[in-house]
């Protein structure tokens, strides 16, 4: 109703200037001697024909749009609109006229041109300018001002915009059009040196990035937003970084990319979060090799329920699969996959299964029933402290599982096996990252003798992922800390799941079999760095609000991560965040073992499991030579790779 009412006040309020605009023109044409003759004859003519001629510029108005627009938000495009109407608005009544043959002076049509533009487009922005003043003169700050002091005016926040541009424009003027927002614009950060000291929508470039620690001290800012949505994400990282340590509230906008309508508005500001601080470029794909391996296939997800597993189940129903099989043994997690699913992929054919992949006879009916062309194979234990403690369940689950769903892969002809993996089974300290090697072994070797494509993708710590840092530093900070962090020095790569998953997906349309695929993880990120910018995050100050215990190296834990072993090489792809880690033989003793038969590992793993957990780390180390037992911490250096 509310919209309606604005538009008949529209129509109204252009009714009166498009008849003013003739009475004047008029007026002006016989030098305002309204007792002559002419003047009279002609006025009639226009009186008589006055709700014609109304009549068809309002109706041009409204095909042009004028009445879809909202007075407050006027401006170059409005006043476009405005004189695009005008000009139509004369032409027709021109050719009406003519046609009537009652033609007034062609000089007073042109003068109604001209006023039209004035009137109309005046209007539209005298609107705006006085709701602008309203804005800045607020009656109600004003009054509370009066009668409570500093009240009403302390609740506006003072805010710092970073971004000269048209996003960081766009924002001023929203937020000076919106007085109830309780924000108020105090000044402007650009790093262009020429924009300093100069205005963009009535406010001051105050100073570049390094002037906003300053800024906020000299002006008592409250808040800061970041209005740079085409900036790299090294850029962000940046000032998202030094807005931290001033211990404002922090919003950001996203990137043009993540604006679907491109408009840039209050609406679409979040928080900052740990994300923008990895300084990573966003990933780009090779849709079309994508769709080209899994549209219309039928596609098996092993530990679809976990936090990679999941991504993966939504990105692939993206590209159409003919059916997604998604397989746990953890029914919560897989309900709420499917819940989720169901409401994002109503159309998707989504099969889930509750089944371990340690139980060879129920995966072989699973490859039996559903036959898929592709596998992913995400199903593995991965937490590295438990694993130590239950070395029986690494073996069992990422050995033994592993290897039946490789078998189960070249046994029915699968298309494309892609095991994920980790930067872990490099040179390794810990039981995971050893049963995680093997599986990588077991990966190549099968591929030398199988039709179906085998492959390993290798990445580091995915950020919010089911046990990672950032869920655990968040609840500490909930509980009000302390922040535990196991040493002081320790590194680690990172990246997001969404990230991780898209890339995961191209590697299986690269893939030529038997590589280990690597992905270009960006530059390790200190721990104590990363809980210091969380709790910032959150609104507190490190050591002084929320402490940070430095808590000791944990069994099998590494000082630094590795993406690469030093036998593997590096090869590049045509992809710039994926290279490709040369295959290597298996190990003696693992080939050994192999030579005995499809069932010699299976029996040697079960053999394994009886004996106590030193004597399990012992047998990985003769299978895997770089398995080194990191029972009181590892300190190895990254190698890392370049590109």
């Amino acid at each position: 109703m509310k919209k309606y009412s604005k538009i008949c006040i529209l129509v109204f309020t252009d009714i009166f200037f498009l008849n003013l605009a003739f009475c004047l023109a008029l007026l002006l044409r016989f030098d305002f001697a309204v007792d002559s003759s002419e003047f009279s004859r002609y006025f009639s003519i226009y009186v008589n024909w006055a709700v014609l001629i109304t009549a068809i510029k309002i109706a041009i108005n409204a095909l042009i749009g004028l009445y879809n627009s909202l007075w407050e938000y006027a401006g170059i495009e409005e006043i476009f609109r405005v004189g695009i109407a005008a000009f139509f608005g004369f032409a027709s009544v021109i050719l009406v006229m003519l046609y009537l043959q009652h033609m007034l002076p062609r000089s007073t049509y042109l003068m109604v041109l001209a006023f039209d533009i004035l009137f109309l487009g005046g209007s539209r922005i005298g609107y705006r300018f006085l709701r602008g003043v309203r804005s800045a003169w607020n009656p109600w700050l004003l009054g509370r001002w009066i009668f409570n002091g500093n009240a009403g005016v302390n609740k506006c926040s003072r805010v710092l915009i970073v971004g000269a541009g048209d996003a960081g424009a766009s924002m001023i003027k929203e937020i000076r059009q919106n007085p109830g927002s309780g924000k108020r614009i105090i000044g402007v950060i650009d790093d262009n040196r020429a924009k300093i000291g100069t205005r963009i929508a009535g406010k001051k470039i105050l100073g570049d990035r390094g002037f906003i620690p300053a800024a906020v001290k000299k002006y008592g800012i409250d808040e800061i937003i970041i209005a740079i949505p085409s900036g790299t994400r090294k850029d962000i990282q940046a000032i998202a970084g030094i807005c931290g340590e001033t211990g404002c509230k922090t919003s950001i906008l996203p990137a043009y990319i993540d604006l679907i309508d491109g408009k840039v508005s209050a609406s679409k500001l979040r928080r900052v979060n740990i994300e923008d601080l990895l300084g990573r470029e966003p990933v780009m794909l090779d849709n079309e090799a994508i769709s080209g391996y899994i549209e219309d296939k039928i596609v098996l997800v092993t530990g679809a329920g976990g936090s990679i597993g999941s991504e993966l189940c939504r990105q692939i129903a993206r590209n159409n699969p003919r059916k997604l099989v998604a397989l746990d043994i953890y029914e919560n997690s897989l309900y709420e996959l499917c819940v989720d699913m169901q409401r994002l992929y109503s159309e998707l054919e989504l099969t889930p299964v509750i089944a371990s992949i340690q139980n060879s006879k129920n995966l072989t009916q699973i490859f039996e029933k559903h036959c898929p062309h592709v596998v992913f194979h995400a199903a593995a234990h991965k937490h590295v402290p438990l694993m130590e403690k239950n070395p029986r369940e690494a073996l069992l689950n990422n050995i033994i599982g592993t290897k039946n769903v490789i078998d189960l892969s070249d046994k029915y002809t699968v298309e494309k096996f892609i095991l994920i993996s980790t930067d872990k089974a490099v040179n390794p300290t810990n039981v995971m990252g050893a049963t995680k090697r093997i599986a990588e072994m077991l990966m190549q070797d099968k591929s030398r003798v199988s039709q179906t494509v085998f492959s390993a993708v290798r990445f580091g710590n995915v950020l919010d992922s089911n046990g990672s840092v950032i869920p655990i530093f968040k609840r500490q900070i909930e509980q009000g800390g302390p922040v535990t962090v196991t040493h002081r020095d320790v590194t680690r790569f990172f990246m997001t799941i969404s990230e991780a998953v898209q890339l995961v997906i191209q590697t299986g349309a690269m893939a030529a079999g038997g590589e280990i695929f690597i992905l270009d993880m960006g530059e390790s990120v200190k721990i104590k760095e990363l809980a210091e910018n969380f709790i910032r995050l959150s609104g507190y100050t490190p050591y002084t609000d929320i402490d940070i215990v430095f808590t000791g190296l944990r069994p099998g834990e590494k000082l630094y991560e590795e993406l690469l072993m030093d036998e593997e090489g590096i090869q590049k792809t045509s992809h710039g965040s994926i290279f490709i880690g040369k295959p290597t033989a298996p190990p003696p003793a693992l080939e050994e073992i192999l030579k005995q038969g499809e069932d010699a590992l299976g029996d040697e793993v079960v053999k394994v499991c009886r004996k106590s957990d030193e004597k399990i780390k012992k047998w990985l180390q003769t299978i895997v030579p770089t398995y080194i037992n990191g029972d009181g911490g590892g300190l190895y250096v990254s190698t890392g790779y370049s590109k």
